[in-house]
C-alpha cells in the first residue's frame, strides 16, 4: 500500500539542529558542536556534516624528516618555503628503500574498487615507522591553530606570487603540507555500529589518523573516498582526528587549490548497511505509457556471522525545489537474501513507473526527478534506509545525427569547465556553482564537460536539476607525465580503484550522458601500447556502467591509428577544425593538423563525434586593440592586433586564439560544414585560475567566455547569438571611449541574432550589411572614429527584429551596485554576488573605467571576496579594495551563519558618488 511522504522542511539547519530529511528516509544530522559532534541515536543511518570545529596548520612538526609520505618522489628542487626553484621532469627517481613511506598503509583504501581479489592490498600487521609526531597526540594543544569552516582552500587567499614560474598553477601557493583536527565525540550508544568518514575531496595525498592510528588515505585529489573508522574509535569518549595533507609541487597545469575542499561527514551505520554509493538505478525501458526502473542494491555485512536480510523500495516524484510530493508512484516489494560473514551481496529487482515523467534538457524539456527509498530489514528491524535520486531517459547516440534524448535531436552546444570557482578558489560552494551554470544557461549552454577530473557531487545535483548534459571525466594524464609531479606517479596503482569510485558515485546522475577516461593523453602517441590502457579503462566503465559510453578527447591520435578505436564515442580537441593551418606556421616544426572531421568519419563511420574541446579564443574583457585583422581567425600576435605583450592584454574583437585552436567564426563555420558533428564544447566556460596562455605572468586564463567574476566577455554574445537565435538579441563592439582616435579607423562589429543589420554613427548610416554563408557576425571595418552614438538596427526575415545602441560616455560620475541576489540564508553558505558598475553623470555606464573602489559592509555579514575579471591583478582576493577593470567590479557577501538582518554593502571611490545595496539575511531561504 503507497504512503504519503511529508513535506521536507523548508531548509536545512546547520548549527545545532537536526535536519530529518523524512521518517522513511536518510536521518542526516547537521549538527555544529564544537569542537566535539554528537551523533543521532536511533536512526538506521546517520550522516553529520564535519564543517566546523577544525583546526588548520600549514607544515609538518619538526623531525618528521619524510616519515609521512605516502612514496617517495622524483626529485624536484624545491627552496625553503617549498616554491619550486628548478623543476627537473626528467631527473631520475633515487629510491632510498630503508625511508619509511605510508603507502602500503594507504593502498588498502582502494580495496573496494579494485575487482581482482589477488590484486587487492593487505595492510601491513605492524603500524607505521612515524616516530613521534606530536600533531597525532590527543593532548597536542592546537589552540594557535587557524580556525576554519570547510570547505576550505588553503591557497586562494593568497598572496598571489608575482614573481617565477608560478603561472600555469595561478600564482598561488597551493602546495605543501597541511594538517587538519578536531575532535569527534560518538556515543557509547553507538558500539557494535559502523562509523565512517566521507570525504568529499581533498587536495592531495591524504593521511587519515584516528587516535593516533593511521587509518587510511587517498592519493588522488579530485575524488571522494571513505575511510573505516571503526577499528579506532573510542566510544563514549573523544576521538582526536587528524588528517594530513601533502599537496606536490609541479602537480598541475591549473590551479588545483589546497585543503579539504569539499564537504567532510560522519557516516553511522548498522553492521548490516548498504555500502558506499551501493544503489544503481537503470531505465531501460522508456516510453510515454511506462518506464521500466532497475534497481540494483549492494548490502554489507560486517558482522562474524551470516545473516538474511531484505530490501524493498518506494519511488517518489520529487517537485522542483527537490522534495518527495504525492504517493508512491511504484514499489519494488521485500526481496530476501542471504550475507555471508564479512561479505556482501547485491540485490536486484525491477519495477514500472506509468506516466513516467522525463528527465530531459531545457528549453524544450524538462528536467524532472525521481527519489528511490530502499529499506534494509533483519529480523524485521529496520537496519538502513538510503535514498537514491535519478531521472527517467532515453539517450541514443546516431552517428548521423548525435546525440537524441528521448526522441530529439538535441545538438551539443557546451563547454568545459574547470573546477575553481574564481575568487572563492577550489572550495566547493553550491550557489556559487549555481550562478556559473545560471549565466551559462543564458548564454544558451545545455551540456558541461567536467576538465579535468571528478567534480563535486553538488555539481552534479545541479546539473540534475538545471538539466544539462555533461561529460564526467575522470584522468588528465595516464602513465605519461604533463608535470613532473602529477597523476602519473600514482597511476599504476590507483587508475582502477579512482575510475570505479567515480563511477559508482555519479552513475545515478541523469545529467551524466558519457564518460571519459582521459584528456590528451600522452599515451595517444604509443600506438597499440597507449590504446591497451585506453582498452582497459573502457573494460571498468562498461563493468560498472554499460548503459553510457566511454571516450577519451585526442588532440592528436590520428583516424588511422589504433587509439581512437578503443572508444565508443570521437572526442576531438581542436583537430576538427585543423590544428595551426595558418600560413605563419608553414615550414615550422610545430605540430599541424589539417581539419580531421571528414577522416574521421571515414574511418569511424558508426561512431558519434564531436568537438570535445573547440576554440580556445583569447582576450581580456573589453579591451580592444588596432589593427583588426581582417581573417575570420588569427594567432595573437602584437603585430596583427591580436595582443599586448607589454600589457598582458588579449583584443576582445574575438578573432584572435591560441595557436593550435580557432576563433568561434572558425569553429561555427566547421561544424556548418559538417552536420554530422554532433556539437561541440568550447575552451572554455569561465575563465579559470592557472594556464594563463599566452602570457603566464598572470593569476588565471584568457580563454573564458566570461571572465573570472562572472561578467560575460563579448564572445558570450556571439555564442548567445547562434545557441538562442529566437531571443531578439544584438551586440555592438568596441565601447565608444576613444580620445585620441578621432578620424582613425575604429571598426565596429555586431553580434546578433538577427541577419542583417544598419550601423548609423550620429544618425549616418555606414552601410546596410547581410550575413553571408558562413558568416556569423557583422563587420563595419571602415568606420572612422568619432564621438557619439552608434546605432545598429537589426531585420531577421526582413522583418524588425531588434536594436542597440553605444555611446561615448562621460567622465566617471558614480557608482551603481546590483546585487543578484538580496535575500540569502544565514547557514553559512549562501552568498550573494554584487556587481559594481563606474557610471557617468547621466547613468551611462563607462566601459572602460578603472577607478579604485572599496567596499564596506554594515551587519550581519562578512565580505568574502572581491574581483574584477582582469587576469592580470594580483590583489589578494580577500581586499576589500579592487580597481575597477573594464568599468566593473565584484563583491562576493555571506552572512555570519545563525544571524539574521538587513546588511548593508557600500562602495566608495575618490571623487565619486558612493553606492549602497541593501540585502535582507534570515533563516527563511534555501539553504546553500
Amino acid at each position: 500500500m503507497s504512503r504519503r511522504v511529508p513535506a521536507l522542511p523548508a531548509r536545512t539547519a546547520r548549527a545545532s539542529r537536526l535536519r530529518v530529511l523524512f521518517a522513511a528516509a536518510i536521518a542526516i544530522a547537521a549538527t555544529a558542536v564544537s569542537p566535539a559532534v554528537a551523533a543521532e541515536d536511533g536512526a538506521p543511518r546517520t550522516s553529520v556534516l564535519l564543517d566546523t570545529g577544525w583546526r588548520f596548520h600549514a607544515g609538518d612538526p619538526p623531525g618528521v624528516d619524510g616519515r609521512l609520505d605516502y612514496d617517495v618522489r622524483p626529485d624536484v628542487t624545491q627552496s625553503a618555503d617549498g616554491k619550486v626553484a628548478d623543476a627537473r621532469p626528467d631527473a631520475a627517481v633515487e629510491v632510498d628503500t630503508t625511508r619509511p613511506v605510508l603507502k602500503p598503509w594507504i593502498l588498502p583504501t582502494a580495496n573496494r574498487f579494485i575487482a581482482d581479489p589477488a590484486a587487492r592490498h593487505a595492510r601491513p600487521q605492524h603500524e607505521p615507522d612515524t616516530g613521534e609526531v606530536p600533531f597525532l597526540r590527543a593532548d597536542f594543544d592546537d589552540r594557535g591553530w587557524q580556525q576554519v569552516t570547510l570547505p576550505h582552500d588553503w591557497a586562494i587567499a593568497g598572496p598571489f606570487i608575482a614573481d617565477g614560474p608560478y603561472g600555469g598553477m595561478g600564482r598561488l601557493p597551493s602546495w605543501g603540507i597541511g594538517w587538519y583536527r578536531r575532535t569527534l565525540d560518538v556515543p557509547a550508544s553507538h558500539q557494535g555500529r559502523r562509523v565512517f568518514l566521507d570525504v568529499g575531496g581533498a587536495m592531495s595525498y591524504a593521511s587519515v589518523w584516528l587516535n593516533g592510528k593511521l587509518v587510511g588515505g587517498w592519493p588522488y585529489g579530485y575524488n571522494s573516498w571513505r575511510v573505516d573508522l571503526t577499528p579506532y574509535v573510542q566510544f563514549g569518549g573523544r576521538n582526536q582526528l587528524a588528517i594530513r595533507l601533502d599537496n606536490p609541487p609541479e602537480s598541475a597545469r591549473w590551479y588545483p587549490g589546497g585543503g579539504l575542499y569539499r564537504d567532510v561527514h560522519l557516516t553511522i551505520t548498522d553492521p548490516v548497511h548498504v555500502t558506499q554509493w551501493g544503489t544503481t538505478v537503470t531505465t531501460p525501458q522508456v516510453s510515454a505509457e511506462a518506464a521500466t526502473v532497475h534497481l540494483a542494491v549492494a548490502v554489507d555485512n560486517t558482522t562474524d556471522a551470516p545473516v538474511r536480510a531484505q530490501v524493498e523500495t518506494e519511488f517518489f516524484e520529487l517537485d522542483a525545489q527537490g522534495h518527495p510530493q504525492g504517493e508512491a508512484v511504484a514499489r519494488i516489494p521485500a526481496v530476501g537474501f542471504d550475507i555471508v560473514a564479512g561479505g556482501s551481496t547485491k540485490a536486484t529487482s525491477r519495477a514500472q513507473i506509468a506516466s513516467p515523467r522525463l528527465w530531459g534538457p531545457p528549453p524544450t524539456q524538462r528536467p524532472n526527478l525521481y527519489l528511490a527509498v530502499t529499506t534494509v530489514r533483519r529480523g524485521g528491524r529496520v537496519v538502513d534506509r538510503v535514498e537514491t535520486r535519478f531521472g527517467i531517459r532515453d539517450v541514443q547516440w546516431d552517428p548521423d545525427r548525435g546525440v537524441i534524448v528521448n526522441g530529439e535531436h538535441i545538438v551539443l552546444n557546451g563547454v568545459n569547465q574547470h573546477h575553481d570557482l574564481g575568487a572563492l578558489g577550489a572550495a566547493f560552494n553550491v550557489r556559487a556553482a549555481e550562478r556559473q551554470l545560471e549565466i551559462l544557461r543564458s548564454m544558451g549552454v545545455n551540456a558541461i564537460r567536467m576538465a579535468h577530473n571528478p567534480p563535486d557531487t553538488q555539481l552534479l545535483e545541479l546539473t540534475d536539476r538545471m538539466g544539462f548534459l555533461v561529460i564526467d571525466e575522470v584522468f588528465d594524464s595516464w602513465e605519461k607525465k604533463k608535470t613532473p609531479l602529477d597523476f602519473h606517479l600514482v597511476f599504476p596503482d590507483w587508475h582502477e580503484p579512482d575510475l570505479r569510485a567515480m563511477l559508482r558515485r555519479d552513475r545515478n546522475h541523469p545529467s551524466v550522458i558519457l564518460w571519459s577516461v582521459g584528456n590528451e593523453v600522452g599515451e595517444q602517441y604509443d600506438g597499440e601500447a597507449g590504446a591497451a590502457i585506453g582498452r582497459r579503462l573502457v573494460r571498468i566503465v562498461r563493468e560498472e556502467d554499460p548503459t553510457r559510453p566511454a571516450t577519451a578527447s585526442m588532440n592528436w591520435a590520428k583516424a588511422d591509428m589504433p587509439f581512437p578505436a578503443e572508444f565508443d564515442v570521437i572526442n576531438l580537441n581542436y583537430q576538427g577544425e585543423g590544428i595551426r593551418q595558418e600560413p605563419e606556421f608553414e615550414g615550422t616544426e610545430r605540430i599541424r593538423t589539417p581539419p580531421s572531421y571528414p577522416a574521421f568519419r571515414a574511418a569511424f563511420p558508426d561512431k558519434v563525434i564531436f568537438g570535445s574541446e573547440t576554440a580556445s579564443s583569447l582576450s581580456t574583457r573589453g579591451t580592444y586593440l588596432f589593427p583588426v585583422t581582417p581573417l575570420q581567425s588569427a594567432p595573437v600576435r602584437d603585430h596583427n592586433g591580436g595582443g599586448d605583450s607589454a600589457r598582458q592584454l588579449v583584443s576582445a574583437y574575438e578573432l584572435y586564439a591560441v595557436d593550435f585552436g580557432s576563433s568561434a567564426d572558425k569553429v561555427f563555420a566547421t561544424l556548418d560544414r559538417h552536420p554530422y558533428v554532433a556539437g561541440e564544447f568550447v575552451w572554455n566556460g569561465f575563465d579559470y585560475l592557472g594556464e594563463p596562455t599566452p602570457y603566464y605572468s598572470a593569476r588565471s586564463s584568457y580563454s573564458g567566455l566570461i571572465d573570472l567574476a562572472g561578467f560575460p566577455k563579448d564572445r558570450f554574445y556571439l555564442y548567445q547569438a547562434r545557441w538562442r537565435p529566437d531571443l531578439p538579441m544584438a551586440h555592438i563592439l568596441p565601447h565608444w571611449n576613444w580620445p585620441g582616435r578621432d578620424g582613425e579607423v575604429t571598426p565596429v562589429h555586431v553580434f546578433t541574432s538577427g541577419d542583417e543589420a544598419e550601423l548609423f554613427l550620429n544618425g549616418v548610416s555606414q552601410g546596410r550589411k547581410k550575413k553571408g554563408p558562413y558568416q556569423y557576425r557583422l563587420r563595419w571595418d571602415e568606420v572612422v572614429y568619432e564621438p557619439g552614438e552608434l546605432h545598429v538596427r537589426v531585420w531577421r526575415g526582413g522583418r524588425e527584429w531588434t536594436e542597440a545602441r553605444v555611446q561615448t560616455t562621460g567622465a566617471p560620475a558614480r557608482l551603481a551596485l546590483e546585487a543578484d541576489r538580496t535575500a540569502i540564508g544565514n547557514d553559512g553558505r549562501d552568498l550573494s554576488f554584487i556587481t559594481l558598475r563606474v557610471l557617468d553623470a547621466q547613468g551611462r555606464a563607462i566601459r572602460n573605467a578603472d577607478s579604485l573602489v572599496r567596499f564596506e559592509i554594515e551587519g550581519p555579514a562578512t565580505l568574502v571576496a572581491t574581483d574584477n575579471g582582469d587576469p592580470r591583478d594580483l590583489t589578494a582576493f580577500p581586499s576589500p579594495e579592487r580597481r575597477a577593470f573594464s568599468g566593473m567590479a565584484l563583491a562576493i557577501v555571506r552572512a555570519v551563519p545563525g544571524q539574521s538582518g538587513t546588511v548593508r554593502v557600500v562602495a566608495r571611490s575618490e571623487g565619486l558618488e558612493p553606492a549602497t545595496v541593501e540585502l535582507r539575511v534570515g533563516d527563511d531561504g534555501e539553504p546553500r
